[in-house]
């Protein structure tokens, strides 16, 4: 019998695992996939938005193989750090371990003011709105009125859509009950989706980008001389493009057409006087920040009561503004495109001012102390999945997902690359199986002061979810605290 570990149970782990339990060349293999959360799924249960409902329901397949009788979950493992289990350690108990341990960290913007208050990445306003563990409920108090989103990927458009969704939109979902209130009670009705480059290089799917336009109480702002910059915007039918570029730039000219006033900010050239915002109202990645005067917009007109995302193009961050301590704007420059595919400033600069900016330029994988680890990619050494130590392949120990090729693709390319990985842990099976393996791992893990949460203890969680949500005359409504969900894996009642 060959015994595996994976480590993480977002759909990279459960691929892997399910790619192990369908090979055929080992015939008896036991699959346990552990997690540090005490819940399963990995980013589709905390980074998919909540109103993805068709995508969150990835979770039932996932469920299948969790529940395979060669599958054992085993939650609330720390693997590596201070109070975890180390690598080398793991591997005495299994004949290989695979990680899968995504990508955990932010791409920075590297910009001076980045870490004022009212700065955050993404990351953090989606484990919020999520109810991820590690989330304080209370970390966004949505007070500002004006809110810019730097990135044009999918992450940018799920965020600023739920910006500017109503609260009693996403009632239904499993939204944590502080977030629901804190987007109930939003004065943000500006959200600026803001990219260095133009429409034909943005990353977000045409799929993502219609739900903006289908917002009720939203109207979108696309402003059509920053398209008629893009060189592919203006493109004859006959040139070749990728079908979601052209799909894309149909959906934009169609809002650029429709007529909106150009957004509105403080514009000038490299030798005129930098005029930053105006606002004094602030928004909050911590601590509410209430504002004194929330009839206006940041153009200074009057609200009336349509919430608008103004997609951006062509302008570089290069500076957060701040006022009082905290973010008031953020200063761009003003690019065009080079010719070989990237931009130049073009020396003039604006100013969007914002109380709430969120980064959504993209995700980085986190060294695993044990782990060889490559800085620059931001990933696991590895050949074919197979880890390399010193670049020499290190039998027993595998990798598969983001933490393997970075964090592109979408969620089902965790199925090819999960399939190369365990074709190179079963190439080496002979090998592995002739290492010792324990015939109880958990019962270690709980030696070396480890604290597993099984699949009972998932579905103790499920339960109180359910319960939680009838009691506020919902459907389930995620646990949004460490304390609260481990009390639900025990059977405890809060």
């Amino acid at each position: 019998m060959l015994r595996v570990a994976v480590v993480g149970s977002g759909p990279s782990g459960v691929y892997t695992a399910q790619a192990l339990l369908n090979q055929s060349l080992v015939p008896e293999v036991r699959v346990h996939v552990l997690d540090r959360l005490p819940t399963p799924y990995g980013l589709v249960r905390y980074g998919v938005a909540p109103d993805h409902e068709k995508i969150k329901s990835l979770q039932n397949s996932l469920r299948a193989v969790l529940e395979d009788e060669r599958v054992t979950f085993v939650g609330h493992v720390q693997i590596g750090g201070a109070d975890g289990v180390p690598p080398a350690r793991l591997a005495e108990l299994y004949h290989a371990v695979v990680y899968c341990v995504g990508a955990a960290a932010d791409r920075p913007l590297a910009v001076p003011g980045e870490e004022l208050p009212g700065s955050c990445s993404a990351t953090r306003f989606v484990s919020w709105y999520s109810a991820h563990p590690d989330s304080a409920p209370d970390d966004f108090a949505l007070r500002a009125r004006s809110a810019v989103v730097i990135g044009v990927g999918n992450v940018a458009v799920d965020v600023a859509r739920i910006l500017a969704r109503g609260a009693d939109e996403l009632r239904a979902t499993d939204v944590p009950r502080a977030a629901l209130g804190a987007l109930a009670g939003s004065r943000v009705h500006e959200v600026h989706i803001v990219g260095r480059r133009g429409p034909s290089q943005a990353r977000f799917t045409t799929k993502e980008l219609r739900e903006l336009g289908a917002l009720p109480g939203a109207r979108i702002v696309v402003d059509p001389a920053e398209l008629a910059r893009d060189p592919a915007y203006a493109a004859p039918d006959g040139l070749p493009l990728p079908a979601v570029v052209r799909r894309n730039l149909e959906v934009l000219r169609g809002w650029a057409v429709r007529g909106e006033p150009a957004p509105s900010g403080a514009a000038y050239g490299p030798s005129g006087a930098a005029h930053g915002p105006s606002e004094t109202v602030y928004g909050s990645c911590g601590a509410a920040h209430d504002p004194s005067e929330a009839g206006y917009g940041p153009s200074g007109a009057a609200y009336d009561g349509v919430r608008r995302i103004r997609l951006r193009f062509f302008l570089r961050p290069v500076e957060l503004l701040e006022r009082g301590g905290r973010v008031a704007g953020v200063r761009f420059a003003r690019t065009v495109p080079d010719g070989a595919g990237g931009v130049q400033d073009t020396g003039t600069y604006e100013d969007i001012e914002a109380q709430l900016v969120l980064r959504a330029v993209g995700y980085r994988g986190v060294e695993l102390p044990g782990l060889p680890f490559d800085p620059v990619r931001g990933t696991v050494p590895h050949a074919a999945g197979q880890v390399l130590r010193d670049g020499v392949p290190s039998p027993g120990e595998y990798v598969a997902g983001w933490i393997k090729r970075g964090p592109t693709g979408v969620i089902g390319s965790n199925r090819s690359c999960a399939k190369e990985t365990v074709a190179s842990l079963i190439e080496d099976a002979p090998l592995l199986a002739r290492r010792p393996a324990a015939d109880d791992p958990l019962a270690v893990l709980r030696a070396w002061g480890q604290r597993p949460v099984e699949w009972d203890g998932w579905l103790s969680i499920e339960r109180a979810e359910q319960a939680l949500g009838r009691s506020l005359g919902r459907g389930p409504v995620k646990i949004p605290d460490w304390s609260g969900l481990l009390a639900a894996a025990r059977g405890e009642e809060r």
